[in-house]
């Protein structure tokens, strides 16, 4: 623990000194005159997942006085090992121009780093407010270091064949228990019928809050005006459900199996080996089959499940990726009209994931999945309808902002829930220990 808090604490000086220094470096482009200025784009992403190729171009196209490198940080498109290589360029003083960020807790913990620069006087100039004009809220007390690009909500991946082979309907709108027993009926020995990807040491750490992301408001460990909610009762629902999945109906692939054999959730869900995955909107280019994983069964989606059946739609907390300009960047000009029109209509152009931009129309998103599934291998595979209107129903959780201490935060939690699904202690021991350490941690970041 000393030598990670060591580690940790010499990146962060690193990184301080990286962005002070930034501070005295020019914006101004650094190649040849009248060759285009060229930025270095890291993201996790990979020509699967986002069309960078098509992506580029368009913006290349309308903007020739500036090239992209788009710098591929994972062939899986895994963000934690894409995070590492971050952490990694930025201590080692790498050249970055922008950076791809895939939710906003890890966002926010590299703002608390200074490894981004504040783009208010950006926003300022172009005119536009960011309340009005992203779903994605980027602020980080009362500033901007980022614009969000994909929207994500979640969703249930389901394997269309082997529900049809149970008996079991592709659901409209459905609870957590009726989650629970489809996941029961799917398992058999040494199957199981659905797999948790986290949490994962403060990553994915959505899967062990599931009940308490399905409410209208207050829908993460802390509550829209910043105190704890982990006295909630459904934070100790979300672990009881998890324990009873896992430990009682042996429907849930084990813990323990997640992290020693180091699982993805994509190769479960498309080898077939769970039939049922939670996930978010960013799978559904893949939907179809791909290079990686060809489409070999019929795939359906379903709303994320609900507490109670609300026939208006199914909540899920929204976030997506966030694209941010490096504090030691030596072209912030260009970077920021990148991710600008990225944000914009580059998701347009990319025409892949669903977009935080707000001007974006209901018509366009029907389009956009249309058009992303005509670009599958096998589109036949996928129950389009089930899709559209997984999505379409999503109606977003109203969560609390980003703290530039929520990786703190996610890191305690995720450690009490390994004891708890390892048995070193109870539902009851994990709940107390989790609410004294998340206050503590709160107590201790108060101005």
């Amino acid at each position: 623990m000393k030598r990670f808090l060591l580690l940790f604490l010499s990146l962060s000086l690193v990184i301080g000194i990286l962005a002070a220094c930034s501070q005295k470096q020019s914006s101004s482009p650094s190649g040849k005159e009248g060759e285009p200025e060229t930025i270095k784009f890291y993201t996790h992403g990979t020509e699967d997942g986002y069309a960078w190729k098509r992506t580029i171009g368009a913006f290349e196209e309308k903007y020739p006085d500036i090239k992209v490198d788009v710098v591929q940080l994972s062939e899986k498109q895994d963000s934690q090992e894409s995070l590492k290589k971050i952490d990694l360029a930025a201590a080692s003083g790498e050249e970055m121009d922008v950076i791809m960020f895939t939710n906003t807790p890890n966002y926010a913990q590299r703002v608390n780093l200074g490894m981004l620069e504040p783009i208010d006087s950006y926003i300022e100039k172009d005119g536009y407010n960011m309340d009005d004009e992203y779903k994605v809220d980027t602020s980080i007390d009362g500033k901007h270091y980022g614009l969000p690009g994909k929207f994500v909500s979640w969703f249930v991946l389901l394997n269309k064949d082997r529900l049809d082979a149970a008996g079991l309907e592709v659901p409209n709108n459905w609870t957590w228990d009726q989650f629970m027993e489809y996941a029961k009926k799917l398992s058999s020995k040494g199957h199981y019928g659905t797999y948790f990807h986290g949490p994962w040491d403060g990553a994915w750490v959505n899967y062990m809050s599931l009940r308490l992301q399905s409410q209208e408001k207050d829908a993460s460990f802390l509550k829209t005006d910043g105190s704890s909610n982990i006295d909630n009762p459904l934070y100790k629902e979300s672990l009881a459900m998890r324990l009873k999945m896992e430990k009682e109906d042996k429907s849930a692939v084990p813990y323990s199996s997640m992290i020693s054999q180091k699982m993805n959730y994509r190769d479960q869900f498309f080898t077939q080996a769970v039939d049922m995955i939670i996930t978010g909107t960013y799978m559904t280019a893949e939907l179809g089959g791909s290079d990686r994983f060809p489409a070999e069964f019929n795939v359906a989606v379903a709303p994320f499940p609900q507490n109670k059946i609300d026939e208006n739609g199914s909540y899920s907390v929204g976030d997506g990726d966030i694209l941010g300009i490096s504090a030691n960047s030596k072209h912030k000009d260009a970077a920021y009209k990148f991710i600008r029109w990225y944000t914009t209509e580059g998701q347009s152009a990319q025409g892949i994931n669903i977009p935080s931009w707000t001007k974006t129309s209901d018509e366009q998103i029907v389009e956009l999945i249309n058009n992303t599934l005509a670009e599958a291998k096998n589109p036949e595979k996928v129950d389009k309808e089930s899709l559209i209107h997984s999505i379409q129903t999503n109606i977003t959780a109203k969560a609390g902002k980003p703290v530039p201490y929520q990786n703190e935060i996610d890191k305690a939690l995720s450690a009490e829930f390994e004891k708890l699904i390892l048995d070193k202690q109870n539902l009851d021991e994990t709940v107390a220990n989790s609410q004294k350490i998340v206050q503590d941690i709160l107590d201790k970041n108060k101005k």
